[in-house]
């Protein structure tokens, strides 16, 4: 006879009871709940399975409710960068457009590497019923139904019949979420009708359980192939990405630039981890980066990439480096580390860096090209002086330039879509310690209607300092409703609302390659009645949402709204008129679809361009 000890519980209470258990070590060393909360909008597909479960265990885990079930989702996938990955927000929802809804949010956990649970609502197992409402029913297939859609923006998918099927898929579920290398989302779709089933569960699989960032050791043959090829460079080039970020390990590579004289480059998610000041930092990479950068890629002979999947903004469409640079780089994935031929160390990126640093030896990059990052970074930073200080309307450069000036080192600035986040990743300069994570521009999935939600789960994974979201009209309009979930939860943060008039960086995109002017900006979007001058208050709509509500339309203003703002106990909304023809632009080329075929001239010198620049570029690929 077995002596197992069970415990009898329903499908649903068995999860949340798991949940619960789980533990995790944060950066700082402290031990923390894995799980610290719960995003949940209730319909019939999951308020009483799962809505029952959660307010059994609610002083444990706090459920909170969001407005729309895309934003809500997004700020758990906000929270999770917010704690360097240590921590893992679920968010459920019922089935139908309910669940649909979250998709997107998952894309954005997927393409940027986050760690989300959504636990979504399904259909009954039984079909019993069929077809209930919202259900989506498929004619040669009556096991699809919406929650397949989730397939292909999650690392790990898997949809529960049975309530026993937890004892082998939780451990799974806890793996995918803290893996290094495969961390992403996970799908859990429940059906309604086995949430509520019951089974007598293994007592020990509810016991506690810590779950500690793994650091897997590079291969020592691999090591010794990196350290030949570094030893054998004159100009090389560090390139520092967001797995510096989560596997906190800036201190390693400044340790390893200031050794051997290698300057430095962050990407998009490596933002913020080294002192602007640093006499070796270029400057930020790519498109949304630096001309200083640029220019140092441009030149370098070899690139030491860590933890960065190089991603086209960073690379400039594969055209930031020079052709016959070699690529070395560090990363936990090795589906990264193999990108474009390179010489894959794959491992931790921290522990790669102690490793490698000692087969370094006396090796130290030409002195010249050491001296040449802080040239060209201080002429960068003239370049966006000079864009702070120019007279006239305000300025997305100018708007930076006053959070920035005005933000502490532990505050925490965020974007997103549009033109905003190459204000932020090119002119932002750091000014917290070596490490410190102080900025979310979601680039990866470049999802608009993130920075609002995003910023109410940054708020809640940072208890100190302020985070300040700077978006755009068009991603206030696509997704505003968190900034009233914040209201309701207490959360502050402060949004820097930019109105340019409709979506000025995809009209400059537009325009920029011979298009006429259409249906981006709001005077080109006339309708059968319409009117094209009409523009929104932004002002009253958040104050009507809750939120405290400042304007400003000069450099002044707005020095004076956000310092007020900053001091708010809640969610506080600061307005600004911006102009929508003026960039940071940090030279370096992208490649998009430009037509072959146009009745316009412009679209077909656009093609021309295009054409010689991929010429150029052919060798490599």
């Amino acid at each position: 006879m077995s002596t197992t000890r069970t415990v009898r519980l329903t499908t649903a209470q068995a999860l949340v009871r798991w949940l619960v258990a789980q533990e995790t070590e944060l950066v700082d060393g402290r031990r923390a709940r894995l799980f610290p909360g719960v995003f949940a909008i209730f319909g019939h597909g999951n308020v009483l399975g799962l809505g029952d479960a959660l307010h059994e265990v609610r002083a444990r885990l706090p459920v909170w409710r969001g407005q729309n079930e895309q934003g809500m989702a997004l700020a758990a996938v906000a929270y999770a960068r917010a704690t360097e990955r240590r921590q893992v927000m679920v968010a459920t929802s019922s089935i139908g457009p309910g669940a649909l809804n979250m998709v997107t949010a998952a894309g954005v956990a997927h393409a940027n590497r986050l760690p989300l649970l959504l636990v979504v609502g399904d259909t009954f197992a039984s079909r019993a019923p069929d077809p209930v409402l919202q259900q989506v029913e498929h004619f040669h297939e009556p096991g699809t139904t919406a929650n397949d859609a989730f397939r292909a923006v999650s690392r790990h998918w898997d949809r529960i019949t049975r309530p026993e099927q937890l004892i082998g898929t939780l451990p799974q579920v806890a793996r995918v979420l803290t893996d290094p290398a495969e961390c992403g989302p996970v799908t859990l779709a429940l059906p309604q009708d086995v949430q509520g089933e019951a089974y007598d569960f293994p007592v020990a699989m509810f016991a506690p359980r810590l779950h500690r960032a793994r650091r897997p050791r590079p291969d020592l043959g691999e090591l010794a192939d990196a350290a030949e090829l570094l030893r054998g460079s004159r100009r090389p080039l560090l390139v520092v990405g967001g797995g510096v970020r989560y596997s906190v390990a800036a201190a390693e590579v400044l340790r390893l630039a200031e050794a051997h004289g290698v300057p430095f480059a962050e990407t998009v998610a490596g933002r913020t981890l080294l002192p602007h000041e640093h006499p070796l930092h270029a400057g930020p990479l790519g498109i949304t980066g630096s001309a200083s950068a640029n220019t140092l890629a441009g030149a370098a002979d070899l690139i030491l990439a860590v933890g960065t999947r190089l991603q086209d903004f960073g690379t400039a469409s594969w055209t930031v480096f020079a052709p016959d640079a070699r690529l070395l780089s560090i990363n936990a994935a090795r589906f990264d580390a193999v990108k474009r031929r390179a010489l894959p160390v794959t491992g931790d990126a921290r522990e790669a860096l102690r490793e490698l640093a000692p087969l370094l030896g006396d090796w130290r990059a030409d002195p010249a090209w050491s001296a040449r990052a802080e040239i060209e970074r201080r002429a960068w930073d003239a370049v966006v002086d000079g864009l702070r200080a120019a007279p006239g309307d305000l300025t997305y450069a100018q708007v930076v330039g006053v959070v920035n000036r005005l933000s502490g080192a532990d505050d925490y600035v965020l974007g997103a879509a549009g033109g905003l986040p190459g204000e932020l990743v090119g002119g932002w300069r750091a000014s917290g310690a070596v490490g410190a994570s102080t900025m979310d521009v979601e680039y990866g999935f470049s999802c608009m209607g993130y920075e609002i939600a995003g910023a109410w789960g940054a708020a809640m994974a940072r208890p100190t300092g302020v985070v300040t979201t700077l978006l755009g009209d068009g991603s206030y309009l696509m997704l505003n409703s968190e900034l009233y979930s914040a209201v309701l939860a207490g959360h502050r943060f402060v949004a820097v609302v930019c109105d340019n008039g409709g979506y000025a960086v995809i009209a400059r995109l537009q325009e920029g390659q011979g298009a006429a002017p259409f249906n981006n900006m709001i005077a080109d979007c006339r309708g059968p009645g319409g009117v094209a001058d009409r523009r929104v208050d932004f002002a009253a709509h958040a104050a009507a949402l809750g939120a405290e509500v400042f304007t400003a339309e000069t450099v002044e203003e707005l020095a004076k709204a956000y310092t007020t703002a900053r001091t708010c106990r809640g969610p506080a909304v600061v307005v600004v008129h911006t102009r929508p023809d003026r960039w940071t632009d940090a030279g370096a080329w992208w490649e998009v679809g430009v037509p072959e075929v146009s009745a316009r001239p412009e679209v077909r010198e656009a093609r021309r361009r295009l054409d010689v620049v991929r010429a150029e570029r052919s060798g490599r690929a």
